[in-house]
């Protein structure tokens, strides 16, 4: 009797340990782009910066619709997304920007939008959050 209970159990634990990692996957729908199409520098950068540069060039119609406080409009970035992509040409060819590299900023905002996203709010309501937190750190760089 109680060989058929701890089959049952082990079974049980088995299942419950299993439902967590499939959930996250679903409710964590987000497009990256692979770490190893990344610079070697992002490569080895923290994790938190190697996926806001995975999500930043994967995803560049809400980034480039997403301003940066950081100061770099001064550099001539024009968006967020122009922290982490200098260019792209029309075959999908990225020039990366190191700028994000060490720019925690940057790296936040692009964290909140990856956030944001993930939880399904609309491009108005990720840039109305992004105004309101980070305006207070400089000028938006988009005009």
């Amino acid at each position: 009797m109680f060989f058929k209970y701890a089959k049952f159990f082990v079974l049980a634990l088995l299942v419950a340990s299993l439902l967590p990692a499939c959930s996250d996957k679903s409710a964590d729908h987000i497009t990256m782009m692979p770490l190893d199409q990344m610079p070697a520098s992002v490569q080895s950068a923290p994790v938190a910066v190697q996926q806001a540069y995975q999500f930043a060039a994967a995803n560049p119609d809400i980034m480039k619709q997403t301003p940066c406080y950081c100061g770099c409009g001064a550099m001539g970035h024009t968006s967020n997304y122009s922290c982490y992509v200098q260019s792209a040409d029309a075959n999908g060819s990225i020039t990366f920007d190191n700028h994000a590299l060490g720019c925690s900023i940057c790296v936040d905002i692009t964290q909140d939008v990856m956030r944001l996203q993930r939880e399904g709010k609309s491009i108005q309501e990720i840039r109305a959050y992004v105004d309101t937190t980070y305006s207070k750190y400089g000028p938006s760089n988009m005009h």
